[in-house]
């Protein structure tokens, strides 16, 4: 069982917390300016020789670190990143302000469990020369050098709080969730300059792109910290929806309420607030997580209607006060087999994971996890990795029989798990 179990819910600010954050800000001032974090340093592009090697990125959002892993097999280690070396700056600039000062510290109390959360997700460049990476805590996506550990960009979100992104299927932009602000932003990612932007629902949390590249998918998830989590109560969590954009122009051409399917197919009970998402191969199909469920729903692209809904196994001893449920998460991490045939699931709250037919719906062993928090499909597609947020590891499970393969230990509290690349020769930054 994970080590955590209390409720995420608190007061934004207290005395004593502003109290010591001032006396921080003072300690922090009086060691002087912070240097330059490398603003302007190339990415890399366009650079010559063998080509990047693809890896695992690991985010371990608690500690402010990327473990890089082999994409396949033992997933050995091959390095790791910092990804806040601009961490005095930054908490200078939140110090001095009251506004993001609470915010900063509403974060900590909330979605970060009463920890900083300093990387939620990360991409790498097509050249594997740079990691993108969105810091919830400082409300940023920088680019991080991955041969000097030094900033290239830096690009502040609107609002209090970055997210969820999604790299085109090109490489060439990321875009990312403002949740305060309920905007998605789009990025250049080779210089951060911002294309352009959409509004969302309330809370804007997982992007996805289309595999043709056409359309960016949004999903907003509304309100996940209040303690107003009984079913009855579910109309207070805000305006949750999917937003489509034409991903060039930006310009919302689709918007799906999930509640009005997902009344329609009887399941009212179920939150409209849809979380990790799978397109099938031919995205004829899409499969979600919503708040509160153990579970899964299949949603019919074209017909616009819910096909089937999946309920997979309760865990005994998870405790059923929702008010304790991570950030309103009961399930909250899934992948999809290449071929399209299996569907990997992680039953954060439940402490399991466990791959399910698509075709059936049937769902394999149970395997053990401590709050498995995402999953993502491995190197050679064979099987998906998920991160164990409570045990601080990510384990690889075998889409054919569904059972573990390896777990290898990460940094603090890992969340997110991407495919991405860094140069062939690659082990690390360099010291400086």
């Amino acid at each position: 069982m994970p080590a955590s179990r209390t409720s995420n819910r608190g007061v934004l600010t207290t005395l004593p917390a502003l109290a010591a954050v001032a006396a921080l800000a003072l300690a922090a001032l009086a060691a002087g300016p912070a240097p330059a974090a490398g603003a302007g340093l190339p990415t890399g592009a366009g650079a010559t020789g063998p080509a990047p090697r693809e890896v695992l990125f690991v985010g371990n959002n608690w500690e402010g670190t990327a473990d890089v892993l082999a994409s396949t097999g033992n997933l050995a280690k091959v390095g790791r990143i910092n990804m806040v070396p601009d961490k005095e700056e930054r908490l200078r600039e939140i110090y001095l302000n009251p506004v993001k000062l609470a915010y900063f510290l509403g974060v900590r109390a909330t979605a970060g469990e009463g920890h900083d959360q300093f990387v939620d997700d990360m991409y790498t460049t097509p050249d594997g020369s740079a990691v993108v990476a969105s810091r919830p805590s400082f409300a940023d996506v920088v680019s991080i050098d991955v041969r000097t550990g030094r900033i290239n960009w830096r690009f502040p979100v609107a609002g209090y709080r970055a997210d969820h992104m999604a790299v085109s299927p090109d490489g060439t932009r990321v875009a990312v969730s403002a949740s305060t602000a309920n905007t998605v932003h789009v990025l250049d990612i080779a210089d951060g300059r911002q294309v352009g932007s959409f509004a969302t629902g309330d809370k804007p949390h997982e992007n996805t792109f289309t595999r043709d590249g056409r359309f960016l998918w949004n999903s907003s998830i509304g309100d996940v910290t209040s303690a107003l989590d009984a079913p009855w109560l579910d109309w207070t969590k805000g305006d949750r929806r999917i937003t489509v954009a034409d991903a060039q122009t930006l310009r919302p051409v689709r918007v799906i309420d999930m509640r009005a399917r997902l009344d329609a197919f009887g399941r009212s009970d179920l939150s409209d607030a849809v979380r990790p998402m799978s397109f099938a191969p031919d995205e004829s199909k899409l499969y979600f997580q919503v708040s509160f469920f153990n579970g899964f729903v299949e949603y019919d692209v074209a017909a616009d209607r819910i096909t089937r809904i999946k309920t997979l196994p309760e865990n005994p001893a998870t405790s059923t006060d929702r008010t304790t449920w991570v950030n309103d998460s009961r399930h909250h991490g899934m992948s999809m087999s290449p071929d399209g045939a299996k569907l990997c699931i992680a039953g954060t709250m439940d402490d399991y994971v466990t791959v399910v037919d698509r075709a059936t719906l049937q769902q394999g062993p149970l395997v053990p996890a401590a709050k498995p928090y995402w999953a993502t499909v491995d190197g050679d597609g064979s099987g998906c990795v998920i991160s164990e947020s409570g045990a601080d590891q990510v384990t690889a499970i075998d889409f054919a029989t569904g059972t573990k393969r390896v777990s290898v230990p990460v940094g603090d509290h890992p969340q997110r798990v991407r495919i991405g690349h860094v140069p062939a020769d690659w082990t690390g930054p360099a010291a400086r």
